[in-house]
This record gives structure tokens, sequence and C-alpha cells, in this order.
């Protein structure tokens, strides 16, 4: 089992990577199968684009922005490109147009967000809640084409022929062609106590299969830089996240306030400071960067942020905080599900959380067993928690939600340094009971937005 920590860490845009950074890929991909086809057979005329949204896509597809980003996707763009872009002002420029036009021979085909965009709340697909399906039709409604696709977590996507080869959400390379094939934290740890080496050391040899050293430490930079902008972006941003439920932004004011006036802060309110203040940038639609989802994406750079401010912790210790968590979050993703429509936000901050924890026990001198331990007890305590946003928005329960992972993953860490690492319950049983809860869990929790907190709010 190989899942790259440049994979797993991607810099894009909120404010859902499953149900924006995936969905525009998927359309942008089916941009250039109708280019294809289009050449193929002649440039058929008078053809027009319709997407179909089911599932948990469906249910909260407008308030993850859905629909922008497949309207984005359809004009050619990816969520990497817009990282500095003004999106809000991009969408204003193509939202109104009727016709996309392909990067293949510059076909041009009708499409009109407005309506070619079906919010189908029926039954769902089967291999999976967050599907999309695109048909290219003639004039007398005869599809021409069709593609679909779904966004399995962290904003990868496969089609329905890939989907049964697809394990968490990655079609795996071959553990064996890799120095260190883990593909459990069983085996983690015995490979770690075999070699003397450790979890990032043997992260880092499989990523150098992949990627060369120059490329791979530029990425792990790159990434780091992004989650230092967001953080320092949102700890200056004021105002009213857009949605319509008029939440104001606070990582500002709470932040000025731990710098005003010193006395009696504590971890606590740094780390829920620096988790907001990515998580507001998320509901804005702002650049963020998926860890391993978008809305869990608050978690680890604010633990890690943490770190090098008040703990001097270098680049090196950065790199090998990233390659830690990445780790952690392989074994999740290929054991169990990041995907908040699939297992509910135990899969999202929960898995955060234990990658932080992991990263933070790592750069603070832990054991390969006391970083188990630690991403182990991260996870343990957000095992159930459901996925229920009010009107769909990533943005009640979802900010303050990574403000208490960055604290939980903080404790996990302390605590398991303060063992020896043995432990009860095993990483991987957690990581299963996880995945059995998630199955086991009602559809209305996870992310339909059809109970729990998003049911139980009254508006005036």
């Amino acid at each position: 089992m190989f899942i790259s920590v440049l994979e797993l860490f991607k810099i894009g845009i909120g404010p859902s990577s499953s149900h924006t950074v995936g969905p525009m890929a998927a359309a942008h991909d089916f941009r250039q199968r109708v280019g294809e086809f289009l050449a193929e057979h002649g440039n058929i005329h008078d053809t027009y684009v319709r997407c179909t949204l089911k599932g948990s896509l469906a249910y909260t597809g407008k308030g993850h922005a859905t629909d922008r980003a497949i309207c984005l996707g359809l004009h050619g763009y990816v969520a990497k490109d817009l990282a500095t872009e003004n999106v809000d002002e991009l969408i204003l420029h193509v939202w109104n147009q009727t016709t996309i036009t392909t990067d293949v021979a510059k076909f041009t085909t009708r499409f009109s967000p407005k309506t070619n965009i079906i919010f189908d709340r029926g039954e769902p697909f089967a291999e999976h809640p967050n599907g999309l399906r695109f048909e290219l039709l003639d004039v007398s409604n005869v599809v021409l084409l069709s593609q679909v696709y779904f966004s399995i977590g962290g904003g990868f996507i496969s089609t329905l022929g890939e989907i049964s080869q697809v394990v968490a959400p990655l079609q795996m390379q071959a553990s064996a062609a890799h120095p260190y094939p883990f593909d459990s934290a069983a085996s983690m740890l015995d490979m770690a106590q075999e070699q003397h080496i450790s979890i990032a050391e043997m992260k880092l040899a499989n990523e150098l299969l992949r990627h060369k050293k120059a490329r791979l430490f530029q990425g792990l930079d790159d990434i780091w830089q992004a989650m230092c902008h967001c953080i320092q972006r949102g700890l200056k941003a004021e105002g009213i996240l857009p949605g319509g439920l008029k939440v104001a932004r606070r990582a500002k004011g709470l932040h000025d306030q731990l710098l005003e006036n010193a006395r009696g802060v504590s971890v606590n309110d740094w780390l829920c400071a620096y988790a907001m203040a990515v998580n507001e940038e998320n509901a804005a639609g702002q650049m963020v960067v998926t860890a391993p989802t978008n809305g869990a994406a608050g978690v680890i750079p604010a633990v890690l942020y943490y770190a090098v401010k008040f703990e001097q912790a270098n680049l090196d210790q950065v790199h090998t905080f990233l390659l830690t968590a990445a780790a952690i979050g392989g074994l999740i993703k290929y054991r169990s599900s990041i995907s908040g429509a699939e297992v509910g936000c135990q899969g999202e901050v929960g898995s955060a959380a234990s990658m932080a924890a992991a990263g933070l026990c790592a750069i603070r001198g832990g054991t390969p067993e006391q970083i188990e331990n630690a991403a182990e007890i991260a996870l343990e305590h957000h095992l159930g928690m459901t996925c229920d946003p009010v009107k769909g928005l990533v943005q009640v329960p979802c900010i303050e939600r990574n403000g208490f992972g960055a604290i939980k993953a903080y404790v996990a860490a302390s605590l398991a340094l303060r063992g020896d690492g043995k432990h009860f319950m095993p990483l991987d049983n957690c990581i299963e009971a996880m995945k059995q809860t998630g199955l086991e869990m009602s559809y209305k929790y996870k992310e339909t937005s059809l109970g729990g907190l998003a049911v139980n709010i009254t508006e005036c």
C-alpha cells in the first residue's frame, strides 16, 4: 500500500475536498472527454452537457459549492490553479455563459449551470454516496457520451469503471515495490523495530521511489507555506461568511485578544485560533490544503504552526511531522475512509487529529510505538462523530470542531509521550472500529444535512 504525502496533502480551495475539489476535477476530465469525442465524430453540431448529482452531493451540494465547482471545471479550471485567484470574481465571469469550449480542437457545446446541473435526491449510486453523472446530448436529447464519477474523499475521483479497483480512495501501487511496504500499523511497527528506523524515515524511503528528493522536499515546503499563508490570512480576515447562516468570522478577534493579554492563555486558545482561521478561510472558498480533507483542514496546520511558533520546531522537523502524519493518514485511508459521506466526521476531523498527534509525537522525539499510541488515542476519541453540517455549509459545527480536533491531537501526543508505547487498543483495531461505526451510521449523519444539528436549528 502506498499513498504519497504529496497526494494526501494537496493545495486547493474550499469549502470541501469531496464536494468542491473532486467534482471540479470530474468536470474538468469530462470536458476533455467531450473534446476527444467531438474530434472523433466530426464535431456534431448543437450538443449540450448535463450533470446529475446523486447522494450526498445532491443534498449538500448547494452549501458546498458543488455547482460552482462543476461550472469552473467544465470551463477548464482545476482547484490547484485557483489557490491565488479571486474565485468569486471568476464565477461571476463564467456562471452566465451558455457554452463551454474544449481544449481539443476548440469545439463548443452548450452548458448552462442554472438548467444543466440537476440535484437528484433519489436513490444514490450503489458504489459510493458521492456520485456524479455527466452526459453529452444532442438536440434530440439523445445521449452521445456518458461518464459516471465518484468523489471519494480528499479531492480524489474515480470513474465507474475504476471504483471496484479503488481502496480508500486510491488505486494502490503494489506494496512490494517499496522498501517499507507496510499496510497496517502492526507491520509498520515491526519494520521500524527490525530496521531500527523511524516512521518518517520509512515514509521518506518509500516516497523517494516515486519522487526525486529535491521535488519531494520542495513539495513539502510548498504545502507548509500554503498552510502558514492560510492561517495568517485567516487571522487577519473579518466579516460574515457566505451561505446565508450569517456566521461571523471569529479567529481574528480571538487571536487579537490572545496577543493583547497573554495572562491565563493556554495552548488550547492558540490551537483554536489557528484551526478556526483555516476553516473560516475554507468556508469562504479560499485557498486551503487538504489535510486530509477540506472539512478537517485546520487541525494539522494548527498543531504544526503551534509547534513551530512556541516549541521552535525547525524545517527538518516540519518535514518529519508531515511525513509521519502522511504515514498514519495513508493507513486510515487504506483501511477505512476519510470521507464524511462514507463514515461521518470521525473520518475527517478524527483522521486529521490522529495524523497531527502522530506528527507532533514524532518531532518531540517519540518512538514508533509512542507515535502509534498517539495516533490511536486521538482517533479513538472521535469515534462516532457525525457529519451533520447546518444548511449543508462547512461552518457549523465544522469550524469549531477543527479547534477541538487540534486540542485532542495535542493532548494525545502529550499523553503518549508520558508512556512507553504499550497500550491496550492497537491503532489497527481503532481504525477498524471507525470503519464499522461508519458503515452502521445512518445516512442522515453522513453529510446529507438530514439529521443532528442540521435539523435542530431554528431559523429566525
